[in-house]
């Protein structure tokens, strides 16, 4: 991680949260617009998934135009094609998820995802994984537990599916931060939008490849862009700072999508919700506070 002085800031640590917090507010965005398109306008998940990534990769494309061809080198194929499994899998179960779970609940559950990112960070990045990280992802955790209450009657075998996702996406976040230290963010975003979509394709051809309502169709716009935005967003935040320091902002993205469904679709958060969501935001502007001072 960069180490300059205070009076050089943003720096590096600092700049990377901010980002994944504009990586949070779009993947906000994009989860109401998946759950409008299934719930509202009738879209089956393979279908949603599919033209969500196919129209991220058409507007994605300008990055290749941007960065010259050269920014899809690698020697890294393999790496990119796990990361892809990964992401793949965790796209066609939190889609399905979407749409049989409430959206706070799911992206609560979601919030498991820092735990198998610390682990792995520790483990496998070799990153400093100190207590004040461990102490900021727990109580990132503790947040959203109490805003889902676990041990409640509206707790359903239904909501292993985001947990399921969570796992997945963990892996892919491990491996798109190991990527950045060898290739460039666009070209990162770009090979994740051309390899998911023909197995998004794959995958909507095998449940009976059935066209999406017409009304499904803005919602289907807004999801593609706000994808492609998200991943890049996500990707440079990785390339910015460590994976271990990033997790708690991660969490913000579970006030920011109760939020958004309070406002679109009417679905008012539990009283846990205020507690719950004011403990992750003081984890992550405490983590942030700590990371400032040793700055």
């Amino acid at each position: 991680m960069s180490q300059t002085t205070s009076a050089n800031m943003p720096t590096a640590a600092l700049r990377g949260a901010a980002i994944m917090v504009a990586a949070g507010l779009a993947f906000a965005g994009l989860n109401v617009a998946v759950q409008w398109a299934t719930v509202v306008a009738g879209a089956s998940s393979p279908a949603v998934a599919f033209w969500q990534y196919c129209i991220a990769l058409v507007l994605g494309a300008p990055l290749v135009w941007r960065g010259g061809v050269h920014i899809l080198h690698t020697r890294h194929v393999g790496l990119h094609l796990v990361r892809v499994l990964l992401a793949a899998a965790g796209v066609q179960v939190w889609v399905y998820g979407l749409s049989v779970v409430p959206i706070w609940q799911a992206i609560a559950l979601a919030m498991t995802s820092p735990f198998f990112v610390v682990a792995g960070a520790g483990l496998l990045l070799r990153e400093r994984v100190d207590a004040t990280r461990i102490a900021a992802t727990v109580a990132g955790f503790a947040g959203a537990m109490v805003i889902i209450a676990p041990w409640s009657e509206a707790f359903t075998r239904h909501a292993l599916l985001p947990i399921l996702a969570a796992a997945c996406w963990a892996g892919t976040s491990l491996i798109t931060k190991y990527l950045t230290r060898l290739e460039p963010t666009a070209g990162i975003t770009v090979y994740l939008l051309l390899l998911l979509t023909p197995v998004n394709a794959l995958v909507w051809v095998g449940s009976g490849f059935d066209l999406p309502t017409s009304a499904a169709w803005g919602a289907l716009l807004a999801a593609g862009a706000l994808t492609a935005l998200a991943q890049y967003l996500l990707t440079w935040a990785y390339a910015s700072a460590d994976a271990a320091y990033l997790q708690p902002f991660d969490d913000l993205k579970l006030p920011f999508n109760i939020l958004a469904g309070w406002v679109v679709f009417g679905a008012a958060p539990t009283l846990g919700f205020w507690p719950g969501a004011a403990l992750i935001v003081a984890a992550s502007f405490y983590l942030m506070r700590r990371e400032q001072l040793r700055s």
